[in-house]
């Protein structure tokens, strides 16, 4: 069976590398699965899960905010702004931004960065669906 090899790094470190039969990436169009022998390819993406399902079925569930990846045939490079584990998030503190940056929104009065509110709401939303999604995943076990 052919496997691509798979490099997930962020600006802090390198957090994953190894082989995969399947790649799932939140892409900025949308979700992309990726297999061996994909199409050459290199597209930004947006805060979300990745799904890395090694030759043995195993899944690796990272959480990504945002940033670059590059696909070749043999090959995914995903180079995020920010990258961890999703099993390391914090569901509390994720709820908490999601909640901050809702009422900044919300409030019309005074001086706020409706940009960086609106960025701020979208990764929390994106850590709290990596969290459910990895939780949904341990239960299905």
């Amino acid at each position: 069976m052919a496997l691509l090899k798979v490099d997930v790094v962020s600006t802090e470190r390198a957090i994953f590398s190894g082989e995969a039969r399947f790649v799932e990436v939140p892409g900025s169009a949308g979700e992309l699965g990726v297999l061996p022998g994909h199409t050459p390819l290199l597209t930004s993406i947006r805060p979300g899960t990745v799904r890395i399902e090694a030759g043995d079925g195993a899944e690796t569930f990272l959480y990504i905010a945002g940033g670059f990846v590059e696909i070749q045939p043999d090959r995914v490079t995903i180079l995020a702004d920010t990258a961890m584990r999703a099993d390391s998030l914090d569901e509390a503190r994720a709820e908490r931004a999601r909640e901050e940056a809702a009422a900044l929104l919300e409030d019309q009065h005074g001086d706020i960065d409706y940009a960086k509110a609106q960025a701020e709401l979208a990764e929390a939303v994106a850590q709290l669906q990596a969290i459910r999604r990895l939780k949904k995943h341990k239960d299905a076990r």
